[in-house]
C-alpha cells in the first residue's frame, strides 16, 4: 500500500512560522508587523490569530496589544518532554545539591537557540528564589543564557542588549568575553544582571559527540551567595551536572 502524498497545508504551515516569529520576538509583534512577515493582509493575519488565541497557543498583552507565545504551548512542551528521560533522570541529583547548597537548583533545555526552565528544586532558605516553568533564558544576562551561547553552538544575538539592570552586558564585546570565560572554566555566572540581587550559576551537561542536552542551574540573593560563597558551591554544581550526564547515558547512534 503506497503512503499518501504529503502536502503541506498553507494555513497550518502558516500558522507554525507564526508560532517562529513570536519565538524570535520576546517583547511580541503587532498584527501589522505579523501580516507583513508572513506576506498576508492584516485581516488573514488577525483571523488566524483569532483561532490560535482559542486555542491557548497565542496571547494578547492588555498594554499594548502586542501578540505573544501563549501559556499552552507551555503544556504541550511539557507533554512533549515527558518522552524524554532528562528531568527523570536529573532530579537526584538536583534534589542532592539544592539539599547541600540550600539554594534553587534548575534544569534547563534548549528550544529554539533558548534555554527554558523545564524543571526545579527549591532551595531550603528562608528566602527562597522561585524559579519558573517555561520561563526562557535571556541570552546576554542570565547564567544559563552564557551556557546556551558557549556550549550550544548558538552565536551571539544580533540584536541590541537589553539593560535589565545596572550590571547588565549590553556590550556584545563584553558578552564575547563572557561566554569565552564561560567555555573555559565550564560554568557560568550571572550576579544581579536580569534581576537585582539574583546571583545564578549554570553548568552544560554534555552528552556524546560534546553537544548540549541540558542546563543544571543554581539560583539565590547576592546576600547568600556572595563571590566567595558562590566559588565553594561551584564544584558541587559542576558534579552534579557531570552525573546527569553520566545517568543519561551515551547517545543512540
Amino acid at each position: 500500500m503506497k503512503s499518501p502524498a504529503l502536502r503541506p497545508v498553507a494555513a497550518v504551515a502558516r500558522a507554525a512560522t507564526l508560532l517562529d516569529l513570536l519565538a524570535a520576538a520576546p517583547d511580541g509583534l503587532g498584527t501589522n508587523q505579523l501580516a507583513r512577515q508572513l506576506g498576508v493582509n492584516p485581516s488573514n493575519a488577525s483571523r488566524l490569530l483569532g483561532t490560535l488565541r482559542a486555542a491557548g497557543l497565542v496571547d494578547r498583552g492588555a498594554a499594548d496589544g502586542s501578540w505573544r507565545l501563549g501559556l499552552h504551548l507551555v503544556a504541550l512542551a511539557d507533554h512533549a518532554l515527558s518522552a524524554l528521560d532528562v528531568r527523570e533522570l536529573a532530579r537526584p541529583a538536583m534534589r542532592r545539591l539544592a539539599t547541600e547548597t540550600g539554594e534553587t537548583v534548575t534544569l534547563s533545555v534548549s528550544a529554539s537557540g533558548e534555554s527554558v526552565t523545564v524543571e526545579f528544586v527549591p532551595g531550603a532558605g528562608s528566602v527562597v528564589s522561585v524559579a519558573q516553568l517555561g520561563r526562557p533564558s535571556v541570552a546576554h544576562a542570565t547564567a544559563t543564557g552564557k551556557v546556551m551561547l558557549a556550549f550550544g553552538d548558538v552565536p551571539l544575538p544580533e540584536a541590541e542588549l537589553e539593560p535589565y539592570t545596572d550590571r547588565t552586558i549590553t556590550q556584545r564585546k563584553e558578552l564575547a568575553a563572557a561566554v569565552k570565560e564561560a567555555r573555559a572554566r565550564g560554568y557560568a555566572e550571572a550576579v544581579g544582571e536580569r534581576e537585582e540581587d539574583l546571583v545564578a550559576l549554570a553548568a552544560p551537561i554534555i552528552g556524546a559527540g560534546s553537544r548540549l542536552i541540558a542546563i543544571l542551574g543554581l539560583q539565590g540573593p547576592e546576600s547568600r551567595l556572595p563571590e566567595k560563597r558562590r566559588a565553594a558551591v561551584v564544584p558541587a554544581l559542576l558534579e552534579a551536572a557531570a552525573d546527569v550526564a553520566a545517568a543519561l547515558g551515551p547517545a543512540p547512534r
